[in-house]
């Protein structure tokens, strides 16, 4: 009989049920949705959703694990976007021999190579000097874009066919869902790999980066290193969402490395939340309906916009995610059930103030835009007269007085907030001592 110092002992972890659910409802609602939305429209928005989660991640990787502020991201996404156009293009003219489905590889090499040429003189600083080189760099990046036009395609950018080569299986990639389902497999692979990036060291140690970088230098890190490696392996995963941009759209011009696109992705996977993993993947679905949907709708959306991002920044910071988790952690207390009429009265006022803004600022953009059309304009099925007293007096009264209610509301509701946070506090200390 062997001692038993040398006894073998085998561990077994469990299996994380919930983690399986939850990546397996994933994975089968990138597979149903085509079916559930399948109108061309439909199938478009879920193709451009796929690539802006990838991108939104891939930002947060630098924002919210690492706390860098960059303001040049869409620098990667792009020209990981230029590189795929011009390998699609020498695919199509036989001097490049590679799938359609690899392109977006390439365009990951390419936000790859970039990341590490203007990544290591990025990462020399953190903090607000971090963000003014990466606002630099952007520009720069733009501005070359209509100087450089053998590669950038000037004004007209660079056009491509993704339909290359013979069939495989009858894929083509002529059809658009064929495209989604390609954008699909990449996005569940680029998410689970993102996230199993934040299990492994080298993600441990930027969220350390982030917290406290004098302590991680004290205890023998470079974080310039940690900074620069997560740079570079975030300026990968941008040029495969460029990579997808490729197929998807068929064109590359200036505006896929403009200043826009890069604060679109800060600005969305902030109102998603930086500090929750899923955070970036519901800013990307905002982003994605709010430059396709909303912008149909009136041409003031930005300005709108804007207003919502406030609105986050003054009440919730935290962003959509943290509203979810926070309510989560109450209902898991039995608590949440005393707030449903405090939500409900922040609803309804929420929304008389976005009906009273809402009207005031589609006058003033009909008498801006659209004066010869004449007077009226038509909100929500009403007609708004713009020289009339009447209407403006009204669309202000019901933003004041929505407002006056909100903000008594938002006061109680805080005040209540406060009273069950206090509840959950004691009740789990209770649990710690038994």
């Amino acid at each position: 009989m062997a001692p038993a110092s040398t006894a073998a002992y085998y561990e077994f972890k469990p299996i994380n049920v919930a983690r399986v659910v939850i990546w397996s409802a994933f994975a089968l609602l990138l597979i149903v949705a085509p079916h559930i939305f399948s109108s061309g429209l439909g199938v478009t928005i879920l193709s451009q959703i796929g690539i802006g989660i990838i991108a939104c991640l891939s930002y947060n990787m630098l924002l919210g694990q690492g706390g860098m502020l960059s303001f040049g991201h869409a620098v990667y996404t792009g020209l990981g976007t230029y590189v795929a156009v011009h390998a699609l293009n020498m695919a199509s003219k036989g001097v490049l021999a590679i799938p359609v489905s690899l392109l977006p590889i390439l365009g990951g090499l390419g936000g790859m190579f970039f990341a590490i040429l203007f990544g290591y003189v990025t990462t020399k600083k953190a903090g607000t000097t971090f963000a003014m080189i990466t606002l630099g760099i952007g520009e720069l990046i733009f501005a070359m874009s209509l100087m450089f036009s053998e590669f950038f395609g000037g004004e007209a950018g660079v056009s491509a066919n993704r339909v290359v080569g013979k069939p495989f299986l009858g894929i083509t990639f002529g059809p658009q869902i064929q495209v989604y389902y390609l954008i699909a497999l990449y996005t569940f692979v680029c998410v689970a790999l993102m996230f199993a990036f934040t299990r492994t060291p080298l993600g441990r140690m930027l969220n350390a980066v982030r917290d406290n970088p004098e302590r991680v230098e004290f205890v023998g890190y470079d974080t310039q290193r940690v900074r620069y490696f997560v740079f570079i392996i975030a300026g990968f995963f941008a040029g495969i969402s460029g990579g997808l941009a490729a197929l998807n759209f068929e064109i590359a011009t200036a505006e896929v490395v403009g200043p826009g696109r890069s604060g679109a992705y800060l600005l969305f996977t902030f109102l998603g939340g930086a500090t929750f993993f899923f955070g970036p993947i519901i800013g990307a679905v905002l982003m994605v309906l709010a430059f396709v949907l909303f912008s149909e709708f009136t041409k003031a959306w930005l300005l709108y916009l804007g207003l919502i991002f406030l609105f986050m920044v003054m009440y919730a910071p935290g962003g959509i995610a943290s509203l979810i988790m926070m309510n989560l952690r109450v209902a898991a207390f039995g608590r949440l059930r005393e707030l449903w009429v405090s939500y409900l009265a922040l609803f309804v006022t929420g929304l008389l103030v976005l009906l009273g803004a809402a009207a005031i600022i589609e006058m003033i953009y009909h008498l801006q835009l659209n004066v010869a059309l004449g007077n009226e304009v038509k909100f929500l099925g009403a007609a708004l007269d713009t020289r009339s007293v009447n209407s403006w007096f009204g669309a202000a009264f019901v933003l004041l007085t929505a407002l006056g209610l909100f903000e008594l509301t938002r006061r109680h509701f805080r005040k209540q907030w406060g009273e069950i946070q206090e509840l959950i506090e004691k009740e789990t200390a209770r649990r710690e001592v038994l």
